[in-house]
């Protein structure tokens, strides 16, 4: 007679949520090896119980799927927490003291590198000058990416380096800031942030030391799968062969989907799609971007902007080309994620998507559209229509600490107010939804998405109700999109993304119910336990 496989571990608690029904349940979860055995009572799990086995009791902690990051940039979001910080600032003089400060205790760096100042916030409200960094730092170049990493700062060092002079022509889609005189400003949009990508190239010991840190926090965070988008407007972030070298060595505590730029060239995005196949590290597809962002009148609108009715945005490449690359790519069985803030720019990826269904047939793509902050309601059906994904990131409603201060109001205005960041509308046309946080624009951890989700709040916790508060979602649904969501954008829902027997056993235990304390205890919510593929990445 054949002897039943005892498990390696067994969680309990009162509050297991599978991810199927819509509460959590008092139950237990066996795991054997890296996958989940046996959910059910405690009861149900005693002839599981071996010498061996682990049994980790808990009274109300919620037990769940890991949770899966559907859109993050891995190792810039790294290098941004090793850089100075510049969201406090308030002005550009304080922003430039700030970076004067970190140089000084950096004196080997090469490149003094930032993150997260914003114009908007600042007193002026007006884009920076080189010459405010050249005052504080003039020997070493500077590059400061803005809040949304969609344009950079930088002094005239940086541009001496990257060969920026009044001749130098705007690479296409990006523009090299300029005053009246054809002077270079030191703002580099877009695709112009590329001309100075020497910053970026960082010695294999500190790269090693970002990759290590990014995934203890991860795991710190509840999570285990990642999607990596490689590409920023001019600039190509990731690092394959370190991924390869810490999987080799069983060091990646949480599975890597990375994409490629949809730039044309589809024989290296063949070869990544034959040579990245494991359960840890997995070419996921092509990723280009349509717009840029409202904060900087980049988006692309249908109608001009609100409050500056001369322009509606653009796109970042010719939409014929954009049509032409992604039939290409979708012939060749590739599926494609848009990055599409701007109403203008989320049609011409829906009218791409259904222009390539035309020529090439309908297929379980799963190509994506990223953000989606403004939508015109046209278009609101199309998704499911086309089964396009929605990748959405919550925190983005909140991006200013106070609603006042909400850029979105005056960019848009009142009538295109009731669509932006339309989660609840998407979810009610049938459109499957994945979240995300888009680190290093804002935090890593999931609960402040989740707790943006279903507020809809800033951070003074205006407007009551929250922002078009009939866009709030609830928990249950909050919790499934940052994880089975994810998991079926990553055609891996057979899987992961909810707790079930024969699925990876990639779990986490949250130090209370989140089912049933206030929406603020969701988000200041601790992890007890991460497990991926059956190990414990992280215990409190």
């Amino acid at each position: 007679m054949e002897t039943q496989q005892k498990a390696d571990m067994i969680l309990s608690s009162n509050a297991v949520f599978t991810g199927i029904m819509d509460t959590p349940q008092p139950g237990a979860v066996a795991i054997v090896g890296n996958k989940i055995a046996a959910i059910g009572s405690e009861a149900d799990m005693e002839s599981l119980i071996g010498p061996d086995t682990k049994q980790y009791r808990y009274h109300n902690e919620l037990i769940m799927p890991g949770f899966h990051d559907f859109h993050l940039h891995l190792m810039l979001g790294s290098l941004a927490q090793d850089s100075v910080h510049l969201h406090e600032a308030r002005s550009e003089e304080e922003a430039a003291e700030m970076v004067r400060k970190f140089a000084d205790t950096r004196p080997n760096d090469s490149w003094i590198i930032g993150f997260g100042w914003y114009h908007v916030y600042w007193e002026n409200g007006q884009l920076p000058h080189r010459s405010t960094l050249d005052r504080v730092i003039s020997e070493r170049p500077v590059f400061l990416f803005n809040a949304e990493c969609h344009g950079a700062w930088v002094n005239s060092k940086a541009l001496e380096m990257a060969n920026i002079t009044r001749d130098t022509p705007n690479p296409p889609f990006g523009e090299i800031g300029k005053d009246d005189d054809g002077e270079p400003t030191g703002f580099l949009y877009e695709t112009a942030m590329g001309l100075a990508r020497e910053a970026f190239v960082l010695p294999h010991e500190r790269r090693q030391r970002l990759l290590r840190s990014f995934l203890q926090q991860a795991a710190r965070l509840g999570i285990t799968s990642v999607n990596d988008m490689f590409p920023l407007p001019g600039l190509d972030f990731g690092d394959l062969p370190l991924y390869k070298e810490f999987e080799e060595r069983e060091e990646l505590t949480s599975r890597i989907h990375f994409l490629a730029p949809l730039n044309g060239d589809l024989d290296y995005a063949k070869e990544l799609r034959s040579t990245y196949t494991s359960g840890t590290l997995q070419f996921s597809g092509l990723k280009q971007f349509l717009d840029g962002v409202p904060t900087t009148y980049t988006a692309y609108l249908l109608a001009p902007y609100s409050d500056k009715p001369d322009t509606y945005g653009d796109t970042l490449l010719p939409p014929h080309m954009i049509k032409q690359w992604t039939n290409e790519a979708d012939r060749e069985g590739f599926r494609i994620r848009f990055h599409a803030c701007g109403d203008g720019a989320v049609r011409l990826g829906l009218d791409a998507f259904e222009e390539a269904r035309r020529a090439n047939g309908v297929r379980d793509s799963r190509h994506t559209i990223e953000h989606i902050e403004v939508i015109h309601p046209e278009d609101i059906p199309r998704l499911h229509e086309l089964g396009v994904i929605a990748s959405m990131q919550p925190e983005h409603l909140a991006a200013s600490e106070n609603f006042s201060d909400n850029a979105y109001l005056s960019r848009l205005g009142k009538e295109r107010e009731a669509f932006t960041f339309p989660i609840k509308t998407l979810e009610e046309a049938g459109t499957k939804i994945a979240f995300s946080s888009d680190f290093p624009v804002v935090p890593l951890n999931p609960l402040l998405e989740i707790y943006r989700a279903i507020t809809r709040v800033h951070n003074d916790g205006l407007p009551k109700g929250g922002w078009n508060g009939k866009e709030r979602i609830s928990l249950a649904q909050a919790l499934r999109y940052y994880t089975w969501g994810p998991a079926y954008g990553t055609f891996r829902e057979l899987e992961l993304g909810t707790l079930e027997p024969g699925k990876l056993a990639d779990i986490v235990v949250l130090g209370q119910n989140l089912f049933e304390v206030s929406p603020e205890e969701v988000r200041d919510a601790s992890v007890r336990m991460t497990i991926m593929d059956g190990k414990i990445v992280f215990q409190e």
